[in-house]
């Protein structure tokens, strides 16, 4: 069973030092600004008063090592995978030349998730390979992955997930600008994702309920303490070295997980107590630039529909048109290596193809591209009266034990045991609940302010039901979700982090609850009536639960190796994709992510000689790290805190050296320095 309370035991004596050692390192750091400011006070009064040293002494002092440079030359070295990162249109908007001897090369892609798809993809604006070089080996019969939405005759509408998107998904965007809309004609998906987020923008109305459908008026407050922002603090300065195998309740306290903040974060990117340091550090420095918007989701964007039928229909139909050949039934089970004089070279790839054992002998000109691992293998479905538990139907392709083969033959290939050995801590359960006529329905406008049926924006992300034991989260994004979507049906997607412990309606974990059940325990949450609740989940709803096993999987505790590199060292022809493979400063469980490592691998194999778009590098703009901290203290000004001792007598002079200076405005503009201080 999981255990959701923090050991009060672990962690609580290293907080305190923890807290202690950074109010002093604020201190030094104060000090050392200070420091700064005299010095270039001083320098600035050299000029002034005409001082001039001599040419013997410039001589001595700006003597530069022989290493040193002050051209561009070999910025653009590529690194030993094959690649370099760059960022700014000039790179952006550039094609790459043809890469030598790719009419020579073919392409084996394993699996059709979002990774492999923006691999073939990339082969074909990129790399230029002709299509019918590039061979994609999917086990199920329809592309995808974890990207899904299908309406099953048997069920009805199923969404395992949803996508949340953002600005600055750089690799994701370059994709997308290439890929025919298949909505509207002469447009990219890009476009077509732009202009619609353009005229119908997300946000939130109610960001958490209590008391059965009340608004718990967080009023886009994080609520948290001096303490509580210190240790979010040092875990966002510390190395990730530090924070190898390093859980999230090794690093905070009560002091960040019974803040807003904490519900917020935990709620929209599915992190429990016992998931990874790292990760979160990663997430925070990846994302700070929409700390302002976590509270009601005005930093995320929606597809129209759902992420199947926006992002994988679009992909699929352009690599059907180049020509790439799609063969579905055909489940990978190993690729066998030659590995010598430290290379690495593919050599077979093992598969089943309905059911019958193959083999593809493979040669250097042979690239393999293998998504391993999956957050969605094994899911398990229920119906509206069956638990996904039992008999229930499991869909596997086998990618798990894929993965264990490859690893078994060279440690550069990662430590998969590490991610899918304990599904107690990597499960979580999603449902989709389809409304079937009016009755339901006011009680969700009267959450989120809108009405559902509009086609438009209707709760901006998800509703979180804080006293939910479950700890239940729900959404509805434009309706129809699906194209062909009945116009009076509305589908809401619905899970819970906790799917082990007994509900508040329903009094029995949700792993075991049928469709019609998680519809009851919802409809509690949202205030129906109790008497009513029955009736309305029998008839005026259907219910679709999922149970996913590895959902969290990427999240736990993990050291250096345990993530292969997406082309590991000494690899040839071979490279991993997707979620679990490891790329540096970018975060797992993003369609930015799958796109990223796809593009890096076809690169790196293939010799595209065209720049990979960093991470967008809000981490190191001081705008945004002073804005952020400004929302995270809930609008006071990191001048506000008190600092030790003499420390808070410096706060004047500095502030008064900087007067007058673009460092004064910066703060300014922040909202750091304000009036009076």
């Amino acid at each position: 069973k999981l255990s959701h309370q923090m050991n009060p035991a672990r962690g609580s004596g290293r907080i305190g030092k923890a807290v202690s050692d950074m109010d002093k390192k604020l201190g030094a750091l104060t000090a050392a600004a200070a420091v700064a400011g005299a010095g270039a006070a001083v320098a600035l009064a050299k000029k002034a008063s005409g001082g001039r040293k001599t040419a013997e002494d410039a001589g001595t002092e700006t003597c530069a090592p022989a290493s040193y440079r002050n051209t561009e030359l070999g910025k653009h070295e590529k690194n030993r995978k094959g690649i370099y990162y760059t960022n700014g249109n000039y790179e952006a908007f550039a094609r790459p030349e043809k890469p030598e001897g790719v009419e020579n090369k073919s392409a084996y892609i394993v699996g059709s998730g979002l990774a492999a798809l923006a691999a073939a993809c990339f082969l074909v604006r990129d790399g230029q390979m002709p299509g019918d070089h590039i061979h994609i080996l999917e086990a199920m019969d329809v592309a995808g992955g974890a990207c899904d939405g299908i309406f099953d005759p048997s069920r009805g509408y199923v969404m395992r997930g949803g996508r949340e998107m953002e600005d600055h998904f750089e690799c994701l965007w370059d994709l997308f600008r290439s890929i025919p809309s298949l909505e509207k004609p002469g447009a990219s998906v890009l476009d077509e994702f732009y202009w619609l987020n353009k005229h119908d923008p997300n946000y939130s109305l109610c960001r958490a309920t209590v008391d059965r459908g009340r608004d718990a008026r967080t009023d886009g407050k994080f609520n948290l303490s001096q303490k509580g922002c210190m240790e979010i603090m040092k875990l966002f300065m510390t190395p990730d070295e530090d924070l190898y195998d390093k859980t999230i309740e090794d690093v905070f306290d009560d002091e960040v997980f019974s803040s807003t903040f904490w519900l917020y974060w935990r709620t929209m990117f599915a992190f429990e107590n016992w998931h990874s340091a790292l990760e979160m550090k990663l997430y925070f420095q990846r994302f700070i630039h929409h700390i302002a918007g976590l509270p009601d989701f005005s930093a995320l964007k929606f597809t129209r529909y759902n992420q199947y039928e926006s992002l994988i229909l679009p992909m699929q139909k352009y690599l059907e048109e180049a020509g790439v050949d799609f063969r579905f039934g055909t489940e990978v089970t190993n690729v066998i290596f030659d590995i010598r004089d430290g290379r690495k070279t593919a050599t077979a790839i093992e598969c089943r193809v309905n059911g019958a054992e193959q083999g593809i002998v493979l040669t250097e000109n042979d690239l393999v591209f293998v998504t391993n691992g999956s957050c969605t293998e094994g899911t398990i479905y229920g119906d509206q009266d069956h638990a996904p538990n039992g008999d229930a139907e499991v869909r596997t392709s086998g990618c798990w034990s894929l993965w264990k083969n490859i690893a078994k033959q060279d440690p550069a290939f990662g430590r998969p045991e590490k991610f899918c050995s304990d599904i107690s801590k990597t499960n979580w359960e999603s449902a989709t609940i389809t409304t079937l006529d009016d009755k339901i329905l006011p009680y969700i406008t009267n959450i989120c302010k809108r009405d559902p049926r509009t086609g438009k924006v209707v709760t901006g992300g998800i509703v979180s039901c804080q006293d939910s034991k479950w700890l239940l989260s729900w959404t509805i994004n434009r309706q129809g979700q699906f194209k062909e979507q009945e116009p009076e049906k509305v589908c809401v997607w619905v899970y819970g982090l906790f799917t082990d412990v007994p509900g508040d309606y329903v009094k029995k974990p949700m792993k075991e609850c049928t469709g019609k059940e998680i519809t009851q325990e919802w409809l509690y949450h949202i205030g129906v009536p109790v008497e009513q609740i029955p009736d309305l989940a029998a008839h005026s709803a259907v219910c679709v639960p999922t149970m996913m096993p590895y959902i969290t999987a990427f999240f736990m505790p993990r050291t250096r190796g345990d993530r292969p590199d997406v082309i590991p060292d000494g690899c040839v022809n071979f490279a991993f994709l997707g979620q679990f493979a490891d790329t540096p400063r970018d975060t797992v469980f993003t369609t930015e992510y799958s796109v990223r490592t796809a593009m890096e691998a076809v690169y790196g194999l293939l010799g595209v000689d065209r720049g990979v778009p960093e991470v967008w590098g809000s981490v190191y703009d001081i705008r945004e790290l002073l804005h952020s901290t400004v929302c995270l203290m809930d609008g006071r000004s990191p001048l506000e805190v008190s600092l030790p001792g003499p420390l808070e007598l410096l706060k004047k002079p500095l502030l008064k050296a900087i007067r007058g200076t673009v460092i004064e405005k910066v703060l300014r503009d922040q909202d750091v320095l304000r009036d009076g201080m």
